[in-house]
């Protein structure tokens, strides 16, 4: 692995995508580690060329994590709008930080990037060696035209540009909407509004038996600065909660727990599941000595803290 190029604590650093949960983690826990100069922004394909941007501000250290994302209800309704919105941004992102010699650029992409039947835990020697799950293939490939040109232009260029791969994000700042959310936002919601209205039980999509890993974005976010200042190589990494690999039936129970939601759980198989298991393996990033030390319960907790916060204008402390 080359060596790599550190921050220091005025270095001038953006964060693409600061109105996705990944970006907003990014940006505040660059300003929780002291940088002070740090900044982002909101970012989509309905925006001005980011060209503009880089040759006013010219930052050093960008991270990139903008990009409309959902569930399989999202990727199955919008397949255009999500795959369109991920490829120009990231499109404009990656040509502007090599134009205006960006001197490091981390790219956030997804574990839908692996294939539907990939080996388990998930490798990045796997990459592009089968084909994707159906119900966000649009989405994953655009997000896989950000790993390649990550590697284009390391390739013909030099260019410090990496990639993460992280596992399954959640927490505060996520989007609890009906249409789009993630499987823990989603299901916080539904376990929510059945408690308050006392109903007797809640439907889940799919069977509950794909397994899935989860990672709270406080600790992705942290990853993601440690990874700038420590990583520098050709291949993605992937960035993991190995304490955080559950079936969908067991993250039920660990929601009924933090909502406290005492109805009964239906598993509705008309839905799909999506893959059935995606796990990944961060081992290269422990051996690089950087580990999550969110516990998912607490995580949980607090996610549904945020929830109620923007929900209903409370907040209940479990953490």
């Amino acid at each position: 692995m080359a060596r790599t190029s550190v921050m220091v604590k005025d270095s001038k650093i953006y964060v693409a995508g600061t109105d996705t949960l990944i970006g907003a983690a990014i940006l505040s826990d660059l300003e929780k580690q002291g940088y002070t100069n740090a900044t982002g922004s909101a970012l989509s394909a309905d925006d001005a060329p980011v060209d503009s941007f880089f040759s006013e501000n010219h930052p050093e250290y960008v991270f990139l994590a903008a990009g409309k994302s959902g569930g399989i209800g999202a990727n199955q309704r919008y397949p255009a709008d999500l795959m369109m919105d991920n490829l120009v941004v990231v499109s404009d992102v990656i040509r502007a930080s090599h134009r205006y010699d960006v001197r490091k650029l981390l790219y956030v992409a997804s574990s839908c990037c692996y294939p539907r039947d990939c080996p388990q835990p998930m490798r990045v020697e796997s990459l592009m060696s089968g084909p994707l799950e159906q119900t966000n293939q649009s989405y994953a490939l655009a997000k896989l035209a950000g790993l390649e040109l990550c590697r284009a232009y390391r390739a013909q260029f030099g260019s410090d540009f990496i990639a993460a791969i992280p596992a399954n994000a959640y927490g505060p700042g996520d989007d609890f909407s009906f249409d789009d959310s993630h499987v823990i936002a989603a299901l916080i919601r539904k376990m929510h509004e059945a408690k308050v209205a006392e109903a007797g039980h809640v439907d889940v999509w799919g069977a509950g038996t794909a397994e899935r890993e989860f990672i709270f974005a406080a600790d992705l976010a942290g990853a993601c600065v440690f990874l700038m200042n420590n990583y520098s190589a050709m291949a993605p990494i992937n960035v993991g909660a190995e304490s955080q690999r559950v079936t969908i039936a067991e993250l039920v129970v660990l929601i009924k727990e933090a909502v406290g939601y005492a109805g009964e759980i239906r598993f509705d198989r008309t839905h799909p599941d999506g893959m059935p298991r995606k796990i990944l393996d961060s081992a290269p990033l422990r051996d690089l000595g950087w580990r999550p030390t969110t516990d998912f319960r607490t995580a949980l907790a607090a996610t549904y803290d945020y929830f109620l916060q923007i929900e209903h204008g409370k907040q209940f402390s479990h953490v």
